[in-house]
């Protein structure tokens, strides 16, 4: 056993608990194959330590500590799929995986003649193609058709050196280079947001998927000069940090998310609400155009909890903000911002009568009976608009004017009603 190995496995096994606990919030499908990439390495480094064994135990070895290389590409690659789930990513990823490893196999067992290699490198083209072509259209994504682009080259490439002589050492760094090159192709084009996270993993794989052929290279063009192991192994863990930093940007997101959304509905709460509000007064003032605001109170509403328990309650808003949310276009906002308050942001070219519209359709929505644990209970919306500039000059005097023709609008109604 190789000692040299140790630190590696030291520093991998660190760096996989970090991973969990940072993972462990999120406990999405990305960050568990994630997980399972970096055991692979963890597998790797320990397999690796074995290769001064003699004869077949030291090929045995150098195959398995390849073929974890192999899979945690594979693994990186499968986690940034578009749909990680759908039977046609876990299909392509256990093709691919279960070819490339027969393949290392072949290549690092001594004594193994070339016509198998070959005929495995041209199952690297033939099986990709052949799940792309079975795939529904929907599925024929530019991603998988840069896989199965990468995967045809490969085979090609194999195919080649299988025709040079002593050139094994040359197939499996072209086929390790590809292989995290592809996840390099992968996180370009599903981590969508350029971040910090995303630079230092992007620069990482780009660097992991280069390591490999210039080993080569330096061993051909610099065969005296050592470099140090950790060199190459620095790449690696350079992933291993941005991947960290992707969770914890993730995170942040989140947070900030639940801090600026009702937790309920999943609209804009207040505090979200008054934010947009006040950016949309200063473009409306430079730009001289409207903005309304609409207050909205729930009608009839205090019934439900008080007859069906506050489990109902939060049903009915939930149906609620869905029905509202029809009404609304893309770059209003739509806020609660009480218990049976909503809010509604309109900045679109507006007027006194777009706004009024806008409010019939909120109270139409309401017609329909809405469900509160399997009862049908029918509620009502009183709604007051205030229009900038012309009813008023500050957010809080807009929201203030809002407020109170919304009540006086449900005054109104209560009257109504008892008169009737």
């Amino acid at each position: 056993m190789s000692w040299r190995e140790l630190p590696d496995l030291f520093s991998v096994g660190l760096l996989i608990y970090a991973f969990v606990a940072v993972a462990r919030p999120a406990g999405s499908t990305m960050t568990r194959l994630w997980l399972r990439g970096w055991i692979c390495i963890e597998i790797h480094f320990a397999a690796y330590s074995f290769l001064a064994l003699p004869g077949a135990w030291g090929a045995a070895a150098d195959a398995i500590g390849t073929a974890a290389l192999i899979w945690c590409a594979q693994l990186f690659c499968w986690s940034m799929d578009a749909e990680p789930r759908h039977w046609s990513s876990r299909l392509m990823f256990w093709s691919r995986a279960l070819v490339y490893t027969l393949y290392i196999c072949l290549a690092d067992w001594p004594g193994v003649p070339a016509p198998p290699r070959m005929v495995v490198a041209t199952l690297l083209a033939l099986v990709p193609l052949t799940i792309f072509y079975v795939l529904p259209s929907a599925q024929r994504t530019t991603t998988r058709l840069t896989t199965v682009v990468l995967d045809i080259a490969l085979a090609v490439a194999l195919l080649f050196c299988e025709m040079l002589p002593a050139t094994l050492g040359v197939q499996t760094a072209t086929m390790l280079c590809a292989a995290y090159l592809y996840c390099c192709i992968q996180c370009w084009f599903m981590l969508k947001a350029r971040t910090g996270g995303f630079i230092v993993t992007f620069v990482g794989l780009l660097t992991w998927a280069a390591v490999f052929p210039m080993g080569l290279l330096t061993d051909l063009w610099l065969p005296k000069v050592e470099f140090d192991v950790e060199m190459w192994n620095l790449p690696k863990f350079l992933v291993a940090v941005g991947m960290i930093m992707l969770l914890l940007e993730n995170q942040l997101k989140q947070n900030q998310h639940l801090a600026d959304h009702d937790e309920l509905t999943g609209l804009p709460n207040r505090r979200l609400f008054e934010s947009r509000l006040g950016a949309a007064l200063s473009r409306a003032q430079q730009k001289g155009v409207r903005v309304a605001v609409l207050a909205i109170d729930l009608d009839g509403f205090k019934s439900i909890n008080d007859r069906f328990g506050h489990r109902a309650g939060d049903l009915a808003l939930q149906d609620v903000a869905h029905r509202f949310a029809g009404c609304v276009q893309s770059g209003d906002t739509l806020a609660r911002t009480g218990g049976d308050e909503f809010s509604l942001l309109l900045e679109c070219p507006m007027n006194r009568d777009t706004a009024v519209s806008i409010a019939k359709c909120l109270q139409d929505s309401l017609m329909a009976p809405a469900k509160a644990s399997g009862e049908q209970v029918q509620l009502g919306a009183s709604i007051g608009i205030a229009l900038f500039p012309e009813d008023a000059g500050t957010l809080d005097q807009l929201c203030s004017l809002a407020d109170q023709r919304m009540y006086a609008a449900k005054r109104d109604a209560q009257l109504l009603a008892q008169t009737a």
